[in-house]
Formats: C-alpha cells, sequence, structure tokens
C-alpha cells in the first residue's frame, strides 16, 4: 500500500473494512438478482404447471425480470465504483480529489466510502 498524504494507515484500513463490507453486501445482492432472474426464466420457459400463462401474468413476470435485471446491472456499476475505491487505497490515493487533488473530507468518505471528488468539486456536478 502506497503512502497517503491525508491518511493515516489506521484510518485508510477502516475505510478498507466499510468498503470490502459495502463489496461483499453487493455480491449477496448480485447472488440473490442472479437466482431470481434464473427461476423467472424457468418459469418462463414452462418448467413448472403451477403457475398461470395468462397475459396478464406474463407481463408481471416480465416487468419483475427486468426490475431484477436493472437492479443486477446497477449493482455490478457499484461493484465496479468498490474495486475502483479499494484500488485507490492500493495506489495511495484515496481520500484525494480526482479533480484538484485536495482532501475529501472523512466523514464524506463515511457516508459515501466510493466518493472521488471533494464536496466543493462534486456540488457544480449536480
Amino acid at each position: 500500500m502506497s503512502q497517503n498524504q491525508y491518511y493515516t494507515t489506521e484510518q485508510l484500513e477502516a475505510f478498507r473494512e466499510i468498503l470490502l463490507e459495502k463489496r461483499r453486501e453487493a455480491l449477496e445482492e448480485l447472488d440473490y438478482c442472479k437466482k431470481e432472474l434464473e427461476e423467472g426464466l424457468s418459469q418462463a420457459s414452462g418448467d413448472t404447471s403451477t403457475y398461470s400463462f395468462h397475459m396478464a401474468d406474463q407481463g408481471t413476470d416480465a416487468q419483475e425480470q427486468e426490475k431484477t435485471f436493472m437492479f443486477a446491472s446497477r449493482q455490478g456499476k457499484f461493484l465496479q465504483t468498490v474495486d475502483a475505491a479499494l484500488e485507490r487505497i492500493e495506489k495511495g490515493r484515496y481520500g484525494v480529489c480526482s479533480v484538484c487533488s485536495g482532501k475529501i473530507d472523512e466523514g464524506r468518505l463515511r457516508i459515501v466510502p466510493t466518493a472521488k471528488l471533494c464536496i466543493n468539486c462534486k456540488s457544480p456536478e449536480e
């Protein structure tokens, strides 16, 4: 792990633990989504006779599958941001704003541990 100009090794380790927990939760959610999608595909292919094949039911099932897929996609993107934050810890760039190279406030990192921008650089984006 490279030296960080704003945070101590202990602080960075605490952030790493937060990020690893977020990563674990996201992976669990993705696993759940995968099972839901597989179950939905199984039902759609007619593997079960206990479900109705009414058009409205099929439409609802398709909508639920689409929502599950969108959630899984969002979780996948979140995983990428978590992995990028973990990489920044390794490279000594965690907590350093990617725009102005200033310090990202510790409170902000506790709330948004994947943050790449300090509050001053993030505000104009919104």
